[in-house]
């Protein structure tokens, strides 16, 4: 396995990040630091996370995830050095300057750490000038709070005046770009928005690069619906082009030994431009499928069998 370089930062990471989104809320804080200790054994690196996850579930705040990370962390801080830790602000209060180093502080408290080794805008804020918010991260990076600066959700003109923005006031420029993007919704990022972070040497991590668990084979008619508390977001791609894809996968799955999902997996990591997909998992079993795409490199026909069932 070979590591990738984060954008223009000094950081290198595995070809696969684990998505933090699921602790504490499906995956409970036992199996949480299973995975995250399997995800570690594996050679994996970057672990992302947010200030939101997981706001959604009744009786949380926000931030659950990142305290479970923290807990872990604490039971055994070597693993510090051996993990990038990404996390984000912005989806829940916006961007305004005066909330995002409160915020910064509030994730380092949680995380138990003195520096995020990237930090995302969460989401686009148009309320509030790019400066402005780019500013206030260019602070936390002068005080050692934030290694990177990442852009999360935001479109391709909004990263090239990001990026301007931040020319134009000798800002921290940021080094990666988190978008949407699987096999079955590749327009969310190819095209514009992949031509400008290839241009600019952003490093790309996509994320739903499972689209919600369908791309695992687990959801193939409306009566699958009903396996996980993610199942009903999966009906839309059960028409169009996802038996399509789901048939392809199988077919690549049957060649290759590997799960659906691995076999996913390992196209995404392999498309232009992508540094690492970002999946998450609620169990060991699950885990492994990803642990098996660290590894898994698709033969040229693989990949191009793929990306017709995919188009």
């Amino acid at each position: 396995m070979t590591l990738r370089q984060l954008g223009t930062s000094d950081m290198m990471v595995a070809p696969l990040a684990l998505g933090g989104n699921v602790f504490d809320w499906t995956a409970d804080e036992a199996t949480s630091f299973a995975i995250l200790d399997a995800f570690v054994a594996a050679g994996g690196t970057m672990i992302d996370t947010a200030d939101v996850y997981s706001a959604w579930v009744p009786g949380h705040k926000g931030g659950e995830s990142e305290a479970l990370i923290g807990r872990w962390l604490k039971r055994d801080p070597a693993k510090r050095d051996q993990v990038v830790i990404a996390t984000k602000v912005g989806f829940m209060a916006g961007l305004a300057p005066g909330t995002i180093a409160p915020s910064c502080d509030a994730s380092l408290a949680r995380l138990g750490i003195d520096r995020i080794d990237l930090y995302y805008q969460h989401s686009d804020d148009p309320k509030v000038p790019l400066s402005d918010s780019l500013g206030a991260f260019d602070t936390l990076v002068k005080a050692g709070k934030v290694r990177a600066i990442g852009l999360s959700n935001f479109t391709a003109d909004r990263v090239e005046q990001a990026l301007a923005a931040c020319h134009a006031n000798a800002l921290e420029l940021p080094v990666a770009l988190q978008p949407w993007f699987n096999m079955l919704e590749r327009d969310k990022f190819e095209g514009a928005l992949s031509d400008v972070a290839m241009g600019h040497g952003l490093a790309v991590f996509p994320y739903y690069s499972l689209a919600n668990g369908f791309l695992s084979g687990k959801y193939r008619s409306k009566d699958d619906l009903g396996k996980s508390p993610r199942g009903l977001r999966n009906i839309a791609y059960l028409e169009g082009k996802g038996p399509r894809v789901l048939a392809a996968l199988d077919a690549v799955a049957a060649e290759t030994g590997a799960s659906l999902a691995t076999v996913a997996l390992a196209w995404t990591k392999a498309q232009p431009g992508i540094t690492a997909p970002i999946a998450s998992a609620t169990s060991l079993d699950q885990f492994a499928d990803l642990a098996a795409a660290l590894k898994l490199d698709l033969t040229p026909g693989q990949l191009e069998a793929l990306n017709r069932a995919s188009e």
